[in-house]
């Protein structure tokens, strides 16, 4: 069972066992898009894909707290268990404490 309560039955896995990571993920659309951790803690809202050694496949999604706080999470592609597209939330993989802090 899924620790994210909001994920129905229209969550898409982002990635099975045999795949390395998210990136066959359309995370293009993801932005405003509500990120919850592996317990269901709040992470933030995704402001926008991140792009490192392919311009046309993110690699990371740049995730804000809030609107008053400058500094940003760096949510790894990879790091992704679902999307939910209905309820725009977005489920990882791993704990808040362990996603890197960013500007």
């Amino acid at each position: 069972m899924s620790p994210f309560p909001t994920l129905g039955s229209e969550a898409r896995p982002a990635a099975s066992a045999g795949m390395d990571s998210g990136a066959h993920f359309d995370l293009k659309g993801t932005a405003g898009f509500l990120v919850a951790d592996a317990r269901g803690r709040v992470v933030g809202r995704v402001e926008g894909p991140m792009y490192a050694t392919s311009p046309e496949i993110p690699e990371a999604l740049s995730v804000r707290r809030s609107l008053l706080r400058r500094r940003r999470r760096l949510v790894p592609a990879d790091a992704i268990e679902a999307i939910d597209e209905r309820t725009r939330v977005i489920g990882l993989r791993i704990e808040r404490a362990a996603i890197r802090a960013f500007l």
